[in-house]
């Protein structure tokens, strides 16, 4: 009895983490400078949440990364976005640790990528060595850290997955050299009517507060009083601080109570890659698009699956149908078991009878079914479970501007998300001979901003997967990449360089590969997107010293449109 007393005791302590005995001191620091961090686990971010910490290095690439257990390469990935060049290590106790935004690996494997990389003629690349092939001791170096892929600058994203169904686990739960001892800040609270005759403070409408306080204790400022009828939910804007750093983390728990009774609870422990995109309930999605402000429910959306909502009563919901005074708690906590408070009271309301009336919508699409739409030149659909609520979808339309091939279709609002793309299918008002394959569908977002979409003809109309609602219209797009020599003319002597640069562009569909030749064959080149930049590193292994040679240069957009550099150089 008492051993089973202390297996649960553990089981508590430890949340939902699953965490064995001895398992939180196996992995060492990835790095061999002090641990600060950028970001963390859960942090929230467009359309997922972040699935490792992101380690500081100094704002320099090059420092070594050693593998934070004992283990082997399992998976190693070159890409021009994403975690650019990434390792990925499994270990005897049943986790795989990542490493990405890389600048490059340890000597051996690097070798091994370069000579996969020209056997398959792709710089872009996901390789799985053999189990016995790449074993690393804890501690040994196995890669220099980068700012490759789509890092926003030089750092070392680093997960700790469980090995069985690659799930990311909250790293921040094993001890190899990070340090916390300050409380989460709370910035803001909303307060959302969520019934058609709610109200807060006498109006149908949501209401967002400043907060006062600080060092773990939270209030609404003087004179701020609270009267709520009917349900209601409550968002807050929250961050947690981390010891040496400055950036804003996300926060690992947040709880509500009423009345001492707990409605809610989400814990970021655990997460996988499949419902990461419902991050876009979790958060209140419009303020985020009008105002890049995060701001979290501590309620949940009927169609919210996350797993990291723990204990849910009536969704975190509340209904103040009653002459009572209520007692509101919201607990903010980090993973270091730092605590905040925010604490407030919601008076009794009078409800004023004034009905909530819905604005004009055009259908009504449950989230809970696939949902159509049509109209001339139009036609949309989603699949079931592409809405998180129930949608009073709207649709209009404006007249073709100059250079469109069809009218704007404003597709309800983009402040609504999916889950799942929809289908758009848009009929051209005219089309130009022979440019069938050049047309697009586009979207035109803020100050007139176009931004094309990946699309496909089916003879007569254009179709294409939208993850965004919005305003759209068909485009065309007949320009070819641009090609230009960065630092050196055609002709130049190169000896003495290591490398030559080639900025491409592409002013509308953007770049869809690039073919690169040295001597008339195959040579790797690196695409760094975030510059626009091909970067071609020379190897005297695979082209001769001392002598001219001739490279042609292929670049081709998401239409076909195709441009080709030619030059010869002397290296």
């Amino acid at each position: 009895m008492h051993i089973l007393l202390l297996i649960i005791l553990n089981t508590i302590a430890l949340g939902s983490t699953q965490l064995k005995q001895g398992e939180k001191s196996i992995f060492i620091s990835p790095v061999r400078i002090p641990v600060q961090l950028s970001a963390n686990f859960g942090e929230l971010r467009p359309d997922h949440y972040h699935s490792g910490l992101d380690l500081k290095t100094q704002g320099v690439t090059g420092k070594d990364i050693v593998a934070t257990a004992d283990g082997y390469i399992s998976r190693i990935g070159v890409s021009p976005g994403g975690f650019g060049r990434a390792l990925y290590m499994t270990h005897p106790s049943g986790f795989t640790t990542v490493y990405g935004h890389l600048d490059r690996f340890s000597p051996e494997i690097e070798e091994y990528v370069k000579s996969e990389q020209y056997a398959k003629k792709s710089f872009t690349i996901s390789l799985f060595p053999e189990k016995d092939r790449f074993r690393f001791r804890q501690g040994e170096l196995i890669a220099y850290s980068g700012n490759s892929g789509s890092s926003g600058g030089p750092h070392l994203h680093y997960e700790i997955r469980r090995t069985d169904g690659e799930r990311p686990v909250n790293p921040l739960f094993f001890e190899f050299g990070t340090g916390d001892n300050i409380n989460p800040v709370v910035e803001k609270l909303v307060i959302y009517p969520l019934g058609k005759n709610s109200e807060i403070n006498g109006r149908n409408a949501a209401m967002t507060l400043n907060v006062a306080g600080g060092h773990g204790n939270y209030y609404l400022p003087a004179g701020r009083e609270i009267s709520i009828s009917g349900p209601a939910g409550f968002g807050i804007r929250a961050f947690d601080l981390l010891n040496d750093s400055y950036n804003k983390c996300a926060v690992y728990s947040i709880e509500l109570e009423i009345d001492s009774v707990r409605l809610f609870r989400y814990v970021m422990d655990s997460f996988s890659f499949s419902e990461t995109r419902y991050i876009n309930s979790h958060i209140d999605y419009e303020t985020y698009i009008k105002d890049n402000v995060f701001i979290e429910r501590v309620f949940r959306l009927p169609n919210d699956r996350l797993s990291v909502y723990k204990e849910v009563i009536n969704r975190g919901i509340f209904n103040f149908k009653d002459s009572l005074t209520h007692s509101v708690r919201i607990k903010i906590a980090d993973v270091h078991n730092n605590v905040s408070v925010l604490a407030f009271m919601v008076k009794p309301a009078v409800h004023s009878g004034i009905k909530r009336l819905h604005s004009e919508y055009d259908k009504v699409m449950p989230y809970n079914r696939s949902n159509t739409f049509s109209s001339d030149g139009i036609s949309f659909s989603i699949p079931a479970g592409s809405l998180y609520d129930t949608l009073f979808f709207t649709y209009a339309r404006e007249n073709a501007r100059e250079g469109m091939f069809s009218d704007i279709h404003i597709v309800h609002n983009r402040y609504t998300p999916l889950h799942r793309p929809g289908k758009l299918i848009l009929k051209p008002s005219s089309v130009p001979k022979g440019k069938e394959s050049k047309l697009l569908i586009a979207n035109i977002g803020d100050n007139n901003r176009r931004t094309a979409i990946g699309t496909s003809w089916n003879g007569s109309s254009l179709e294409a997967n939208i993850s965004t609602l919005g305003a759209y219209f068909v485009a065309i797009d007949t320009v070819a990449p641009e090609i230009s020599a960065s630092g050196f003319t055609p002709g130049t002597d190169l000896r003495g360089r290591k490398s030559i640069r080639f900025r491409i562009t592409d002013d509308f569909s953007g770049i869809k590969s690039y073919e690169p030749e040295i001597d008339g064959k195959w040579y790797l080149f690196e695409y760094d997107p975030k510059n626009n930049l091909l970067i071609c590193d020379f190897d005297e292994d695979r082209i001769r010293k001392g002598a001219k040679h001739d490279l042609v240069l292929k670049v081709n957009d998401n239409r076909d449109n195709s441009n080709t550099y030619r030059c010869s150089f002397t290296w």
